[in-house]
């Protein structure tokens, strides 16, 4: 190849963008590579957010959202308006970031066109190809087509060997997703809602609130709306926060459990900066994403994780995590424990985070640029 290589990044949703920003920055900043950013819009405003508080501006924008789309009509639509920005802009490699649906399409787009895949964020799996659904098929299916695996942690690299993936093929970088939340801590963004502004000042203690898994939807997230009532109830001086997810059947589960409430504050769903200045004055967080489970370690709150599995175990074995599953006895249980007992509660705020040290868009960087123009690696992230 050239001394110079254009290399094209693809993403869809707002944890994508999260993770892949510092990714994208640090491609901006290599004199021998050249970016090329593709938004599909899989997320429209909280991608456009996340691009906003990074600089970046895409250079094509597929807009595939549509209200109410399953997934095959995403993937359709990603397939037949990725093709021709593939073809015009002809690039020496792909960059995806994770496990969604743009993720899948766009590295099967790319492969068909004979151009190598650099999967960030490679080899986590739970285990069960059902959940998180369609998550862990989309990540399997990625690696099965990806040239270059970029696995966050040891754990990560050791899954994809023992799937027969090529050593030489894949480098253990740390996630990305701590280069993008201590780049935006910094940051101290503002909070639009003063309710919320004023919580985050003050020295009240917050409960912290993530629920939108698709497999958790139906009776499970009911569930999870009855819980976090019970917990309001006995715990009259802890806030609640929950910023709710769009998708009408979360909200339909969850929000009527929580009418006339006090102390629970129910937003909108924050923006990336907002919502990780929240999650720094939390005192527990309760949630079934993948990014939290990440994040909040970095910021030493513990993290109670409502589902049955996970493809982050690194957490979990250090004990900053822990699995609790949908129900809603563990559930109050969990948290209630967490909010009474203060060695259990050092216990997981003081656990070491395996995720990430901040340097891991340098390390995707350095192995990108091996992989096309015959730079030097870095040493990998030992976790």
């Amino acid at each position: 190849m050239s001394s110079t290589a254009r290399v094209m990044t693809v993403y869809g949703t707002r944890p994508e963008a999260i993770k892949v920003a510092p990714v994208i920055r640090a491609l901006e900043n290599n004199p021998r590579l050249e970016s090329i950013t593709v938004v599909t819009g899989q997320h429209r405003e909280m991608l456009d957010q996340v691009n906003e508080i990074f600089g970046i501006v895409p250079d094509h924008d597929l807009n595939v959202f549509a209200h109410g789309q399953g997934l095959n009509a995403l993937m359709s639509k990603v397939f037949e308006r990725l093709d021709p920005v593939l073809e015009q802009e002809r690039p020496d490699a792909l960059i995806v970031q994770g496990d969604t649906s743009t993720v899948a399409a766009a590295s099967i787009a790319a492969f068909y066109r004979q151009i190598p895949v650099v999967h960030v964020e490679a080899g986590l799996r739970s285990g069960n190809i059902h959940s998180p659904f369609p998550e862990e098929a989309n990540r399997k299916l990625t690696s099965q087509v990806s040239a270059l695996h970029l696995a966050p942690t040891p754990t990560s690299k050791q899954n994809l060997l023992r799937e027969a993936i090529d050593e030489s093929t894949v480098v253990v970088t740390g996630n990305t997703v701590i280069d993008a939340l201590l780049h935006t801590v910094e940051q101290g963004l503002p909070i639009s809602e003063p309710r919320l502004s004023e919580l985050v000042a003050g020295q009240e203690r917050l409960l912290l609130v993530t629920s939108h898994r698709r497999e958790n939807w139906g009776g499970a997230m009911e569930g999870v709306g009855r819980a976090l009532r019970r917990l309001a109830l006995e715990f009259p001086d802890v806030t609640t926060v929950l910023p709710v997810h769009r998708n009408p059947i979360v909200r339909e589960a969850v929000l009527p459990h929580l009418e006339g409430l006090g102390n629970v504050i129910v937003t909108e769903p924050l923006g990336y900066g907002e919502f990780t200045r929240v999650m720094a004055a939390s005192t527990v967080v309760l949630t079934d994403s993948g990014g939290v489970q990440e994040e909040a370690p970095s910021l030493g709150k513990p993290v109670l994780v409502m589902r049955e599995n996970t493809e982050r175990p690194e957490a979990v074995d250090a004990g900053t995590v822990r699995l609790i599953g949908t129900g809603e006895e563990r559930i109050v249980d969990e948290v209630t424990r967490l909010l009474t007992d203060e060695t259990a509660y050092a216990e997981m705020a003081n656990a070491v985070n395996p995720y990430g040290d901040g340097r891991a868009a340098a390390r995707s960087i350095a192995a990108v640029e091996h992989l096309l123009v015959h730079g030097e690696r870095l040493p990998d992230f030992e976790g």
